[in-house]
């Protein structure tokens, strides 16, 4: 059996890297790599979503392979916050650059603002529900256990669809909200749901001892939840909070139904131009490599920040 399975799994990895360098045609992403990355927007402006995407890949190999130690590894948090404003900046304008409207941004770059923007609003959010959710006063209590509960009974393609089709019925008529705000409001509503369910997981595995020790030394609930109860919970819920990012930028894909040109809304147009027509998996497996490749980025980058976290690691750091 092994013999066989051997046998069987060198067939297959030969077959494929076969059709990967011989009978493949790349030309459809070769031909169109600024449209993966980009999508639409202005050619001669690219230069913003350039910069923007080599500084997140810039500060991941930072925090990956950088110091250990000093100023840098401590303002590496204040740099990751500062990365959602900066790429809407850059990418919507001012600060004296040329504004751009939202229908021109695509491909790689609305992906990782999506995700970026949506988390950003999703964790505080989910947070807040959760420790609502443990509250004693029954008014807050009931109020996030009904929203958690009904987010989490309603497929997300129907929450984009209320965000993009019915919310516009219901603002003035002077009043617009664009797209891809549009999109990012209805990310985080649904996200933070799933959310506050991991922080409440992690609020739960905290033994009783610490709350108690930290009345003990005459810390407010206040201060208990700020600096004793939350830091332990968010550490002890860092895997799922990883899933759950890794997921938003997977899901980010539904936005293609919508007319929002992420990665699959340009690979859809792809396929849709006669010179490309039945190249369906080079891009697909294009599609796939890019999204593994990003993925894999948030595990390294969430498995690097659960080990700096360490108990074992705080305590070796602080000698």
């Amino acid at each position: 059996m092994s013999v066989l399975l051997l046998a069987l799994l060198g067939w297959v990895a030969t077959t494929t890297l076969h059709w990967l360098f011989v009978d493949a045609d790349w030309q459809v992403v070769s031909q169109n790599l600024p449209l993966y990355a980009f999508g639409s927007y202005p050619p001669h402006q690219r230069w913003r979503p350039f910069l923007w995407i080599a500084l997140l890949i810039g500060l991941t190999l930072l925090t990956l392979l950088g110091p250990r130690r000093g100023w840098i590894r401590k303002a590496l948090p204040l740099v990751w916050i500062a990365m959602v404003p900066c790429g809407v900046v850059l990418l919507a304008g001012g600060l004296g650059l040329l504004p751009i409207p939202s229908h021109a941004w695509g491909g790689l770059t609305l992906t990782l603002l999506l995700t970026a923007c949506s988390g950003a609003l999703a964790l505080p959010l989910g947070i807040l529900l959760a420790l609502g959710r443990q509250t004693r006063l029954a008014v807050i209590q009931r109020s996030c256990s009904v929203y958690i509960d009904v987010m989490r009974a309603v497929p997300l393609i129907a929450v984009l669809f209320f965000g993009q089709l019915l919310i516009p019925l219901f603002l003035p008529m002077h009043l617009e909200v664009n797209r891809v705000l549009r999109a990012v409001l209805a990310f985080a509503l649904f996200a933070a749901a799933y959310i506050a369910e991991d922080v409440r997981g992690g609020l739960q595995a905290i033994p009783r001892t610490q709350r108690e020790a930290a009345a003990v030394l005459g810390l407010s609930p206040q201060q208990m939840i700020q600096l004793v109860v939350l830091p332990q919970a968010l550490r002890t819920a860092l895997p799922a909070l990883t899933n759950q990012a890794v997921g938003l930028l997977q899901n980010t894909s539904l936005m293609a139904i919508l007319g929002l040109v992420e990665l699959l809304g340009i690979s859809r147009s792809l396929l849709a131009n006669p010179d490309f027509i039945g190249r369906y998996l080079e891009v697909y497996v294009w599609l796939a490599g890019v999204y593994w490749l990003v993925c894999t980025a948030m595990a390294l980058l969430a498995r690097h920040l659960e080990h700096q976290l360490s108990p074992t690691r705080s305590a070796i750091s602080k000698r």
